[in-house]
C-alpha cells in the first residue's frame, strides 16, 4: 500500500472539492509495523469488519489510523476515524457517529435513524477507536449499520473484539525488536539529538526494548525521559519500578501487568507535585486548557502559581500531550495514562472534591459563552464550546449523580441553548434537555430555563406538541414563581410556534407580548433580537413588507453595533425578500448571500435552506430558471436534515411554489427535473459556494428582473437609510441587565 498524493488546492473561483473524510495529520513519522499493515489489507478485503484487538498502549489508534490513511482512496466517501474514549454513556454513542460523519442535523429523528440513511447508499469506511466502556451498544450499532448498508466497512480498534457476525479480529502484539529500537532512537533524537552515540548506548536501548516487551506507549515515555537522564539510568530505574508494580491481581492478563508497569514507572520517576497534578488532571474528559487546569487542580500540595510549571514538566515527560487547533493551544492525557492517574486520585480521596470543581468550571465557562455569544466572538464561543464537549458533558453527568445538584444539570443544558440551536446542535440538545428535566426538581429558574430551551429545540424540530407542553409548564410555573424571565421567553417561543405554524396573528400578538415583557426587564441579547425578527416575518406575511423591514433594519443595526451575526442572518433573509418583492435583485441577492455565509459558518442548516430557497426565486427572476432549479435541489438535499420543508408551512413555502411554477414554465418539467437532480447531488460546501457566485456578473446595479407575482413594492433597508429612516427617531431602553449595555427598543 502506498500513501496517496493530497490534492492541490483548488484556485479561488473553483469547487470546493467535497470532503473525503475526517482523518487527522501525522505529527511525527509512522515508524515500523510494516508486516502487520501487510497483514490487515487481505482482511478488509474480505470482511466487511475487521477489529484491531491489543493491550492499551501497544498503538492501535495509530496503527489504525495509518491503515484508513494508506487506503483512503478506495473509499469515494472518505475514510471517518470516531473516538469513542471520552463518551461514557451508551446512550451518546449514537451522537459520538452522527457528529463524526459531519451529519448536521436539526430534526427530532432518533441518531440512529440519520446514520442509517446516512451510510446506506455510500461507499465509506468507518474507523471506530476506543468503544471498550461501550462494548455491547457499539455491537448492536455496527450490526445494524452493516446490515442496512452495503456498501460500508468498518475497522475497529479497541481491547476486545465487538463479537459481531462475520467480524474477523487481527490481535496487534507489541512492536518486534528491531521495530521498537527505531521507534525508541527517534523519539530519543526528538528529545536529545545525539544520546544514542555509541554502540554501548544503542545495546542498553535495546535492552530496555526488550524490558519494556516493545510497547509504544512504554518506549515513548522511556524516551521522553532521556531528558534528564542517560539511557543507562532509565534501565536502572526501570528495575526498581518492575519490582515495584509486580503486585497486582493474578487475574489480569500479563499485557495488561506490563502496560501498568510501564505507566507506573513513569509516573514513580515524577516529582510529588507532578504526581498530584497528574492524577488532578484525570478528572478532564477530552481536551482542557491552562486556565481550567489552575482553577481545577490548585490547591492542598499545588500552589496556583506553580501548576504551570509542573504541567510543563509533564509535558516534557510525554505524560500530557499539547494539541493546537482553533481556540488555542490545548492539552490531553492519553486514555491509559488518564486511567492511571484516576485510580491514585481515586486513592488520595480527593476524587469528589475535584469532580465538583470541574463541574463548577464548566458551569462558569458556559455562562461566560452564553454572555459572550451577544458579541463579536460568537465564532470564537462555538469553537470554544465545540472543543470542551466531552468535558460539558461530564460536568452534566456529575450534577446528575445528586438529587440536591439536578438543578445545575438542568441550568448548564439551558444556558447552552445557543450551541444547541445556533450551531447545528439540536438533536444532543434535545438528549439533555429531555434528560436532566426527567428528574423531579423544584421549579426554579434553571428548570424554568431548561423547559422553554426544550420548548425552542422542539419547535425548531417539527414537534409542536413537545414544544406546547414544555412551554406551557413554564409559563404557568413562571406566572405561579413571578419569574418574569421565564414568562418572557415562554411567551417568546410560543409565538415562534404560531409562526411556523401559520398562525401569523397570533404569533404577532404573543411577540410583541414577548417584546415588552423584555424591555420591562431590560433584557437584550441574541434571543430578545431573534423575536424581533420573527415578530417582521409575522407581520410580512400579514402583507405589511414596509413595517418588516423597519422592524428587522433595526435588528441589523444593533447586531452591528454588538457584532452578532447568527441574528442577523436572518434580519438579512426578512429583508432581502422584503427587497425582492420590491423588484431589488441585487440588493436581495447581496443580503440573502450574506445571510447564506452566516449560516454556513454556524453550521445552521436551517438559516442556510431558507436562504437557497430565496436566492433560487432571485435567480429565476433573473432569467435563469436552469440555475434556480439547481438551488431548489439543493435546498431539497438539506431540508431532510432539518425538519419538515419549510415547516410545512404556506407562508414560509411560497417563495418556494412560485419559484418552481416559474421554473416550470420556462424548462419543462423533464429538464426541471433533470437540473432540480444537479442540485440534489451537492454537498452544503459546494451549493453554498455555486450560490454564492450565481448572479454576480449578470445582475445591474439595483434590479435585475420584475418583482415577483402579486407583490407590491417596499422600501428597500440598508445600513444608513432606506426603511429605517421612515421609522423616525429610534427609542432606547434601560441598560440590559446581563450586559451593562443599552440598545434600540424593540418591537414597536
Amino acid at each position: 500500500m502506498r500513501r496517496p498524493q493530497r490534492p492541490s488546492p483548488t484556485p479561488d473561483d473553483a469547487e470546493p472539492a467535497a470532503v473525503r473524510g475526517n482523518l487527522p495529520a501525522e505529527l511525527n513519522t509512522f515508524v515500523g509495523r510494516d508486516d502487520e499493515l501487510a497483514q490487515l489489507e487481505p482482511l478488509l478485503r474480505k470482511s466487511r469488519l475487521v477489529t484491531v484487538a491489543g493491550v492499551a498502549g501497544v498503538g492501535k489508534t495509530r496503527f489504525v489510523t495509518r491503515v484508513a490513511a494508506l487506503m483512503e482512496k478506495r473509499y469515494c466517501d472518505g475514510v471517518w476515524i470516531v473516538e469513542l474514549s471520552t463518551v461514557q454513556d451508551p446512550e451518546l454513542l449514537e451522537h459520538a457517529l452522527v457528529d463524526a460523519l459531519g451529519i448536521t442535523e436539526q430534526t427530532g429523528r432518533p441518531p440512529r435513524t440519520m446514520l442509517l440513511e446516512h451510510c446506506a447508499e455510500r461507499r465509506l469506511l468507518l474507523v471506530i477507536d476506543g468503544f471498550e466502556q461501550l462494548t455491547d451498544a457499539c455491537a448492536s450499532l455496527v450490526r445494524e449499520l452493516l446490515r442496512r448498508s452495503p456498501h460500508l466497512k468498518v475497522l475497529a480498534a479497541g481491547r476486545r473484539p465487538l463479537r459481531v457476525d462475520g467480524e474477523l479480529t487481527f490481535p496487534l502484539l507489541p512492536m518486534r525488536e528491531d521495530d521498537a529500537l527505531e521507534l525508541f532512537t527517534r523519539r530519543a533524537a526528538a528529545v536529545r539529538p545525539g544520546v544514542l552515540r555509541t554502540d554501548a548506548d544503542r545495546e542498553t536501548a535495546r535492552e530496555l526494548c526488550r524490558r519494556l516487551d516493545g510497547i509504544p506507549l512504554a518506549l515513548e515515555l522511556a524516551a521522553g525521559r532521556l531528558r534528564a537522564l542517560t539511557t543507562e539510568q532509565v534501565l536502572h530505574r526501570l528495575d526498581d519500578r518492575f519490582r515495584l508494580l509486580t503486585g497486582g491481581s493474578p487475574s489480569a492478563l500479563p499485557r495488561h501487568q506490563t502496560l501498568r508497569t510501564a505507566i507506573g514507572w513513569s509516573h514513580e520517576l515524577c516529582a510529588p507535585e507532578q504526581r498530584l497534578l497528574w492524577a488532578r488532571l484525570s478528572v478532564f474528559a477530552g481536551q482542557f486548557d491552562l486556565e481550567a487546569v489552575e482553577y481545577i487542580c490548585s490547591g492542598p500540595g499545588l500552589p496556583a502559581d506553580s501548576v504551570l510549571d509542573v504541567l510543563d514538566e509533564l509535558l516534557a515527560q510525554s505524560v500530557v500531550l499539547r494539541e493546537d487547533c482553533a481556540v488555542g493551544s490545548r492539552y490531553r492525557l492519553l486514555d491509559t495514562v488518564r486511567e492511571y492517574g484516576a485510580e491514585w486520585l481515586r486513592a488520595t480521596g480527593d476524587a469528589e472534591r475535584l469532580r465538583h470543581r470541574h463541574r463548577d468550571w464548566y458551569l462558569g465557562l458556559a455562562t461566560w459563552c452564553e454572555l459572550d455569544w451577544f458579541s463579536p466572538r460568537q465564532a470564537e464561543v462555538a469553537a470554544r464550546i465545540d472543543s470542551e464537549l466531552p468535558n460539558l458533558r461530564r460536568a452534566m453527568e456529575c450534577s446528575m449523580e445528586s438529587p440536591d445538584e439536578v438543578h445545575l444539570a438542568q441550568y448548564l443544558a439551558g444556558t447552552l441553548w445557543f450551541y444547541w440551536v445556533g450551531c447545528g446542535r439540536l438533536s444532543e440538545g434535545r438528549h439533555w434537555l429531555d434528560h436532566v428535566l426527567e428528574a423531579e426538581s423544584p421549579p426554579d429558574h434553571s428548570r424554568l430555563k431548561a423547559l422553554w430551551v426544550l420548548g425552542y429545540v422542539a419547535v425548531l424540530q417539527g414537534d409542536p406538541a413537545g414544544a406546547v407542553s414544555a412551554l406551557q409548564e413554564c409559563r404557568e410555573e413562571g406566572e405561579r414563581s413571578g419569574d418574569a424571565t421565564a414568562v418572557a421567553y415562554a411567551a417568546h417561543r410560543t409565538g415562534c410556534l404560531s409562526l411556523v405554524t401559520d398562525d401569523p396573528v397570533r404569533a404577532e400578538g404573543l411577540l410583541r407580548e414577548a417584546l415588552d415583557r423584555y424591555r420591562e426587564i431590560g433584557e437584550l441579547n441574541s434571543n430578545v433580537l431573534m423575536a424581533q425578527v420573527e415578530l417582521g416575518m409575522a407581520v410580512a406575511f400579514r402583507g405589511d413588507l414596509d413595517a418588516a423591514s423597519v422592524i428587522c433594519q433595526e435588528v441589523r443595526e444593533i447586531c452591528e453595533d454588538h457584532g452578532e451575526r447568527w441574528t442577523l442572518a436572518y434580519a438579512l433573509y426578512v429583508l432581502g425578500f422584503a427587497a425582492l418583492r420590491a423588484g431589488a435583485c441585487t440588493r436581495a441577492r447581496r443580503m440573502l448571500g450574506e445571510a447564506l455565509s452566516i449560516g454556513h459558518a454556524f453550521h445552521d442548516l436551517l438559516g442556510t435552506a431558507l436562504s437557497l430557497e430565496l436566492l433560487a426565486l432571485i435567480t429565476v427572476t433573473e432569467g435563469d430558471a436552469s440555475e434556480a432549479a439547481v438551488l431548489q435541489g439543493a435546498a431539497d438535499r438539506i431540508w431532510p436534515s432539518v425538519g419538515l420543508p419549510l415547516f410545512g408551512s404556506v407562508h414560509y413555502g411560497r417563495p418556494r411554489t412560485e419559484c418552481e411554477k416559474r421554473a416550470r414554465a420556462e424548462l419543462g418539467d423533464t429538464r426541471y427535473e433533470t437540473e432540480r437532480r444537479l442540485g440534489l447531488r451537492l454537498d452544503a460546501n459546494a451549493a453554498v459556494a455555486r450560490a454564492l457566485r450565481t448572479g454576480r456578473e449578470d445582475a445591474g446595479p439595483d434590479g435585475g428582473g420584475t418583482a415577483p407575482e402579486g407583490e407590491g413594492a417596499a422600501p428597500e433597508a440598508s445600513p444608513g437609510g432606506g426603511a429605517a429612516d421612515a421609522a423616525g427617531e429610534t427609542r432606547r431602553p434601560a441598560a440590559s441587565r446581563t450586559t451593562g449595555r443599552g440598545g434600540p427598543e424593540l418591537g414597536r
